[in-house]
């Protein structure tokens, strides 16, 4: 963990992640409500972690799915929402963006529904050439993205 502020704490530690704390949020969003237990763990051991922490305690958290050279997609980012409003996303994002491994990642993604604003604070921004990517969903995937 490394401290932040007061009581701050960044860590891409899995095992400092609360799962039933990412869980919970994120069966209650407005993406990850389909998602069982053992799939958020799954995907969770499979991609990079990223959480804050005030007195040990979990209240933000993201994760990245790359290749840490070329390709990074950021997933799953919130923050609790009692921490909302404190400028804790802003300060995840850029710990995240300027993490060692992912720092000179070329092309970052990702997909958000009503937090432009943040993004582009960091250099995010619409597709330039939509008409180049191409998507296949499952049947459930479907259902939140359509």
């Amino acid at each position: 963990m490394v401290t932040l502020e007061k009581d701050i704490f960044f860590s891409s530690k899995t095992s400092d992640m609360d799962l039933d704390l990412i869980y919970d949020v994120i069966k209650n969003s407005y993406w990850g409500e389909s998602r069982t237990f053992e799939e958020q763990k799954k995907a969770s051991e499979n991609t990079i972690n990223f959480g804050l922490f005030h007195h040990k305690n979990q209240i933000a958290y993201a994760r990245v799915m790359t290749d840490k050279v070329f390709f990074a997609y950021l997933l799953d980012v919130f923050v609790v929402e009692d921490f909302r409003g404190k400028g804790y996303s802003k300060l995840l994002i850029d710990k995240i963006l300027n993490f060692p491994e992912l720092k000179a990642i070329d092309k970052w993604m990702l997909a958000t529904k009503d937090a432009h604003t943040l993004y582009e604070k960091f250099g995010f921004t619409e597709i330039k050439s939509p008409e180049k990517l191409m998507e296949k969903l499952s049947q459930r995937a479907k259902i939140i993205y359509e």
